[in-house]
């Protein structure tokens, strides 16, 4: 069941992020949705009443302060859509778990989330407790104190737990107040070799646009470290599939920057930090329909190697977090298909080799990342793919 976290980034932004028209049928979030918005203070108020994304306080009329712009990455929810949450989380500065009162806790899926958000390491986190409208206030009392629970030894022990209605935007200047002490903008370092996971990439032409109108491709991601300046030359890896002489490869993509979307801006430059679009010379069919997810951007010569074989050092659960029954691990096994998340790339990998806790993998798609990269590994356990463990790439 939803948490409300779509109801929540709306609450937050005035954006409904799941657009996707499957989405909307079944009342579930399929892809990544994203929203941005800015947090102001009014100087009169006192905290939280003083937190608003409003220019204008609703409680004295004063205007308000500009305190910083946001991202948000609405990430799936339901049980069956673990890798695509996964891709989310591994671009996210922090992160918001949200929790229902009106269910106990902990949920299968929430589980889940909490194992995905240790493994990719988004330390920075603010508990919701959203749907407090739908329970009495010992209920609200009893969620409160199975999060508390729940959460107690885990990454998540010391994030605040803020209890709201997302639905009727109740309590929502404290959960603002919450991002601004827990969730800080982190330091950058814009002189690195600038990196961008894709995440999304669209044809933004419309159907019947004459030829000598048509733009190039879009791609959407977050920055993670650097910075990109329109007129760049940029490369894109692994790229695309192409086949020779029966073989199938992968074939890197170069490209320059025409435009760039940031804060729902056009800009010149693009820093790390919030979502940002590049306009390209691509063809527009290699990026619709999300065409190429899973890429990574960067300088020419500048990107990690593409993996086609990788070996993992691996650390398995005891048990696979998101299934009612809790089902014990059981250790990789050579023949073995499984499902790697790496950054913002979702791949199969059929184990070919495994000594000890290193396994080396034979991957149906190539993935483009450094050593020491984390992976999350999922397993397929009565038809549905559930985390299992990690692995960090030697």
């Amino acid at each position: 069941m939803d948490h409300g976290k779509t109801t929540l980034v709306q609450a937050l932004t005035g954006v409904w992020a799941a657009r996707h028209s499957e989405e909307l049928r079944r009342g579930i979030t399929i892809k990544l949705g994203y929203a941005d918005t800015a947090i102001f203070k009014c100087p009169k108020c006192a905290p939280p009443q003083c937190y608003t994304t409003e220019t204008e306080c609703s409680k004295c009329d004063s205007p308000t302060e500009f305190v910083r712009a946001i991202s948000f990455v609405d990430a799936p929810g339901h049980e069956a859509l673990m890798a695509t949450m996964l891709s989310g989380a591994a671009v996210m500065d922090g992160a918001l778990l949200v929790i229902a009162a009106d269910e106990t806790c902990p949920q299968p899926q929430t589980r889940e989330h909490l194992a995905a958000i240790e493994i990719v390491r988004v330390k920075n986190l603010v508990i919701v407790q959203n749907k407090i409208d739908l329970v009495d206030e010992k209920r609200a009392l009893e969620s409160y104190e199975e999060i508390s629970k729940f959460v107690s030894g885990s990454i998540a022990e010391n994030a605040p737990i803020i209890p709201i209605s997302a639905q009727h935007a109740v309590n929502i200047d404290a959960l603002i107040q919450a991002l601004e002490e827990s969730i800080p903008t982190p330091k950058r370092d814009p002189t690195k070799p600038p990196r961008m996971h894709v995440v999304r990439s669209f044809d933004i032409n419309k159907p019947g646009t004459p030829a000598k109108k048509i733009v190039g491709g879009v791609v959407g991601g977050t920055i993670l470290q650097g910075k990109f300046s329109v007129k760049d030359e940029i490369e894109i890896r692994p790229g695309i599939r192409s086949t020779k002489k029966g073989r199938t490869l992968y074939e890197p993509l170069s490209t320059e920057i025409t435009t760039l979307h940031a804060g729902g801006k056009v800009t010149k430059e693009a820093q790390s930090g919030g979502l940002v679009g590049i306009g390209t010379l691509l063809d527009p069919s290699l990026t619709k329909a999300d065409g190429l997810i899973g890429n990574l951007v960067g300088k020419p010569g500048m990107l990690p190697p593409t993996l086609s074989e990788p070996t993992l050092e691996t650390q398995l659960f005891e048990r696979a977090v998101g299934t009612k029954e809790l089902t014990e691990v059981e250790r990789l096994r050579n023949g073995e298909n499984i499902l790697l998340d790496i950054g913002t790339s979702i791949t199969a990998g059929n184990v070919v080799s495994v000594k000890g806790n290193m396994v080396t993998l034979k991957l149906g798609r190539p993935v483009c990342a450094e050593k020491g990269t984390r992976a999350a590994i999922s397993r397929k356990l009565a038809g549905r793919w559930r985390l299992i463990g990690y692995g960090i790439l030697k």
